[in-house]
């Protein structure tokens, strides 16, 4: 089960919601879950790798999904801006180390 975290670009304001976890919207929707959040790239390349496996790639990426979501975000300059204990939790499974 996915949880929502509040993420924040510092230098625009721009706030959306970042989520880690199973990603069932994913497992459902698979490449039309990054086509949404505007990543074609990454919708086109997940596209190709469903129809190669026949499938097999939206059940185990909707693992990892998520994860590699919040990760591009956060390097693109996005911060956590929720409650403490929400990010305290989204730290530790995203491997964030507070510095």
């Amino acid at each position: 089960m996915a949880t929502g975290v509040i993420i924040q670009n510092p230098k625009n304001g721009l706030t959306r919601m970042g989520y880690f976890g199973f990603s069932w919207t994913y497992l459902l929707f698979g490449w039309w879950v990054p086509l949404i959040r505007g990543e074609l790239g990454v919708a086109a390349l997940h596209l190709i790798f469903t129809l190669i496996t026949f499938g097999l790639w939206q059940f185990i990426v909707a693992f990892l999904y998520n994860k590699q979501y919040m990760i591009r975000m956060l390097e693109k300059g996005y911060i956590l801006k929720d409650e403490p204990a929400v990010m305290a939790r989204a730290r530790a499974v995203l491997g964030i180390v507070e510095v």
